[in-house]
């Protein structure tokens, strides 16, 4: 009973383009359109960004193979060998 059924709904579309009128409803549909095309071509050009961004770095892989761009990645230089075992004690 706490639900709308398909009757509530159609009054309610009716009240409000009557409330609204018909010309100025289907503008703000259109504008609701152009906000949608607008949301999705800024998600894809942020796409494209992070796209040539990743081929970049892998040009610059393939022209220098001493360069590493990963975070995840250190160079062998950067890594300390372990600390020497500490000396035995041969007084036994």
């Amino acid at each position: 009973m706490g639900g709308l059924s398909i009757w509530h709904l159609l009054i309610l579309a009716l009240f409000i383009l009557v409330l609204f009128g018909g010309n100025r409803f289907s503008a703000m549909m259109g504008d609701v359109a152009k906000g949608l095309k607008s949301f999705k071509q800024g998600m894809s050009d942020d796409s494209e960004e992070e796209q040539r961004k990743r081929e970049a770095q892998q040009r610059a892989i393939r022209h220098d193979p001493q360069i590493d761009v990963t975070p995840e990645r250190r160079p062998a230089e950067t890594v300390a060998p372990p600390p020497p075992p500490p000396p035995a004690d041969e007084t036994r």
